[in-house]
């Protein structure tokens, strides 16, 4: 928000520079980004008056002017398109220095001696615009410098407010923040009720009060909109960054500028019947006064009269019923519109309107009569006109509450580190417009109807810190009585499984919950996921139902900047729509938030290295690394790999993962086609598991270590092809008995000298007894029955 310092110091005025009254307005918490001069650098420039503007001998775009300087009357060759007789502009004589350092010289233009040049706002830095001279009032004074006439030497404050700041979103609510750190009293405008005229008025009727509690509005007869705006109100919406349109306009954007109510201005005789606030109706559209035509949706908040819809609440006038030059009667408008049903309507029309960011954040609630009044007295002033009476439509039960908030005394030194005063207490508290009252333990507080973000006691103390001075606060070290937490031996920690990925060369990602719906389609075609009703932009415009998406664009951002290698995982929620969820679990009814991690390679296994081979990833490399993780939870053998299907990822090279036969995640690589459709260099594997399984562990129990040596078989077993390792692993667990100790695949072959439907597996059995040595003839037992069992359910047979 911009705001002129010489306004601001019309309602207090601190002896402090700009530079100090800038630090002091950041300290207090409302951040100064800038400051700057309204206007450029230039001296030299006077009030002229051009007495006479003829068409230039040799030039058709060209004027000689005869201008009056106050002193003296001197020529002027001009090509403005306003330039005439009678116009009063700006004159910058010969010798003076506009911004850039240009100096004004006796020139000739075809023929023709200029001395000096009529000015544009542009040429004097005071705005881009340059279509034209600067028309200045017909009551300025001829010859008296500009600076001083418009009085330039003036600053813009531009603060960066936070959007639980909407108090300061107008001169009011800054200067009572001035005032209040500089023990002042704030000199308002005296705003007395207007006398009413006439008794005309409009019928409101309030069919959204939920959206709309309060709607106050006001018939104003035989305006004279020809009349210009005052230069002093132009000025000011000016260095507000606000253009001056008409005096109906004006007064309204002056109205929210100064006391931060945005306010509209219909043509009375425009409207058909009486004010409906209600919501959208279906089909229904409005051409805005930016000139485009809206679709309406069912949820927007409309001010309708009896034909229709005349404006979007809270965000932008209609074209139907705007002001314009032959309007005679307004009906002028002052309204609450409710921060939260408002939220992000105005960006879902792709707008953003002075009105939507003020009403977004909370407008004074009790402030529209105030507005209405000062709006009409500036009117009456400026374009004349006689006011009827204000009609209010108020929803008492909606509008917002006010609970009372009790602040502790005890609790200011204790979270403070600060004593202060109970009557400094009470004169910060009192100078933020709050009423106090003092009880046993601190002080009851009444919130004003402006402070939508004070509702609880740590925001009173937040208001003590901010006004005493964050950087007054002492500094003392923190002191708390901290318990052990219990760490859960049958649990791995996050914090665990993400030191173990990283030592395995992987980097945590962490992306955005909201993924581009096409992208989310490839990897969950059959889940329907939450729409965001305002999407950041479009291609974050759904809430994931998987963590792949958003890996898989990080994988891409790294390859097209020259990373071969990537190695990415990520641990987060995945959101389901329409599920079933218990009442412990966090989120909304129909919405089931999972835990889950998921991780990708691309790539070469190792990075690159004079001491590795270079060869690339494969499948085996990332289900290596996942089993690696489940290892930590002592569980690894209830995990099982199965031979599965997923919509992006190949079929022959996939797999569903299982624990205690409940499906848990899947792993695989992407399909050749979605990775051509998604750019992808190289094969990129991925996996995506829940969170839950992994974190579960075993409760670790201590086993003796044994003092009897071990006892090592290998068999190498032939085959079907179609038989996965994996089964017959477990086949081999459970016939080898109760001295198996370990159990390793080290070898796979096929290929020339065995049956091409066939296949080698190479399995070393370890076998040990805690109580004695292992005989050969235990152990050749157990190989025996485990060579039966294969033989018997695999048709497997000893390879020579």
């Amino acid at each position: 928000m911009k705001i002129s310092e010489q306004w601001l110091r019309e309602w207090v005025n601190p002896e402090l520079s700009t530079d100090e009254l800038a630090h002091q307005i950041t300290m207090a918490g409302l951040e100064v980004d800038a400051v700057e001069p309204v206007a450029g650098d230039f001296s030299g420039v006077v009030v002229a008056e051009i007495l006479s503007a003829e068409q230039h001998p040799d030039a058709d775009k060209l004027r000689l002017c005869q201008v009056s300087a106050g002193d003296e009357t001197v020529q002027i060759v001009c090509g403005a398109p306003n330039a005439r007789a009678g116009l009063k502009a700006p004159l910058a004589r010969v010798g003076a220095v506009l911004p850039g350092d240009f100096k004004i010289k006796k020139a000739k233009l075809r023929g023709v001696e200029s001395f000096g040049m009529l000015c544009a706002e542009q040429e004097l830095g005071l705005s881009d615009a340059s279509d034209g001279l600067m028309e200045l009032p017909a009551d300025a004074p001829v010859g008296a410098d500009i600076r001083c006439f418009l009085g330039l030497d003036d600053r813009l404050i531009e603060i960066g407010l936070t959007p639980n700041r909407a108090d300061c979103l107008g001169i009011a609510g800054i200067a009572r923040e001035v005032g209040l750190l500089n023990r002042l009293p704030v000199s308002e405008p005296v705003i007395d009720t207007v006398a009413e005229s006439h008794g005309d008025t409009l019928d409101v009727e309030l069919k959204a009060p939920v959206h709309c509690p309060r709607y106050l509005g006001r018939v104003i007869r035989n305006v004279d909109l020809s009349r210009p705006s005052p230069l002093w109100l132009q000025e000011k919406l000016r260095r507000c960054g606000v253009r001056s349109i008409d005096a109906a306009v004006d007064v309204t954007n002056y109205v929210m500028l100064e006391l931060g109510q945005p306010m509209h201005a219909f043509d009375l005789d425009k409207l058909s019947g009486g004010i409906v606030v209600r919501t959208a109706q279906p089909g229904e559209s409005l051409e805005l006064l930016d000139g485009q035509t809206v679709e309406l949706n069912t949820d927007t908040l409309v001010i309708a009269d009896h034909s229709g819809p005349l404006a979007m609440a809270g965000i932008m006038g209609g074209q139907p019923s705007a002001v314009g030059e032959g309007t005679r009667h307004l009906f002028l408008e002052a309204a609450f519109f409710a921060p939260d049903p408002l939220a992000g309507r105005a960006r879902g029309y792709g707008l953003h309107t002075d009105s939507s960011h003020r009403f977004e954040r909370g407008v004074d609630f009790e402030l529209q009569h105030r507005a209405m009044e000062r709006a009409t007295q500036l009117l009456l002033e400026i374009v004349g006109g006689e006011a009827g009476p204000v009609t209010e439509a108020v929803s008492a039960d909606d509008l917002p509450a006010r609970p009372d908030v009790t602040l502790r005394a005890a609790r200011i030194k204790k979270l403070l580190g600060i004593e202060l005063a109970a009557e400094d207490v009470e004169r910060i508290l009192s100078g933020l417009g709050l009423g106090v009252s003092a009880t046993a333990e601190g002080w009851t507080c009444t919130v004003p109807s402006w402070r939508f973000d004070i509702a609880i006691e740590a925001d009173l103390l937040e208001e003590l810190a901010r006004v005493y001075g964050y950087n007054n606060l002492p500094v003392t070290r923190i002191r708390a009585d901290l318990a052990m937490p219990a760490r859960k031996e049958a649990e791995v920690s996050p914090r665990t499984l993400r030191r173990h990925l990283s030592a395995r060369g992987y980097r945590e990602a962490i992306t955005y919950s909201f993924v581009e719906p096409k992208l989310q389609q490839v990897f969950d075609p059959g889940l329907e996921p939450v729409h965001l009703a305002n999407p950041i932009s479009a291609d974050m415009a759904v809430m994931r139902t998987s963590l792949l998406p958003g890996l898989v664009s990080a994988v891409l951002r790294n390859t097209h900047r020259q990373q071969p290698r990537v190695r990415l995982f990520e641990t987060g929620l995945r959101f389901i729509k329409g599920e079933e969820r218990s009442s412990d679990e966090p989120g909304l009814p129909g919405l089931r938030q999972e835990p889950t991690l998921a991780m990708v390679a691309t790539g070469q296994r190792f990075a690159e290295s004079w001491a590795a081979a270079g060869e690339a990833a494969d499948f085996f490399d990332l289900k290596g690394d996942l089993e690696s993780l489940l290892s930590l939870g002592r569980a690894a053998q209830e995990f099982e790999f199965v031979a599965g299907t997923h919509p992006a990822l190949h079929p022959g090279q996939t797999a569903r993962i299982r624990r205690q036969g409940v499906d848990v995640g899947y792993i695989g690589v992407i399909h050749p086609t979605v990775q051509a459709q998604l750019d992808l260099n190289a094969p990129l594997y991925v996996c995506e598991i829940d969170l839950k399984a992994v974190v579960d562990a075993r409760q670790p129990a201590f086993s003796e270590l044994s003092k009897f040596p071990e006892v090592r078989r290998d068999l190498a077993v032939l085959v079907d092809k179609a038989v996965p390792a994996a089964e017959l692993m477990a086949n081999v667990r459970a016939a080898a008995g109760a001295y198996l100790t370990d159990l390793r695949l080290f070898d796979v072959y096929a290929g020339k000298g065995i049956d091409p439907e066939r296949k080698s597996l190479a399995l070393g059995l370890t076998f040990r007894d805690q109580s004695r040595t292992l005989s050969d003839e235990d152990v050749n037992l157990a190989v025996n029955q485990v060579v039966d069992s294969l033989e018997k359910n695999y048709n497997a047979e000893l390879r020579n």
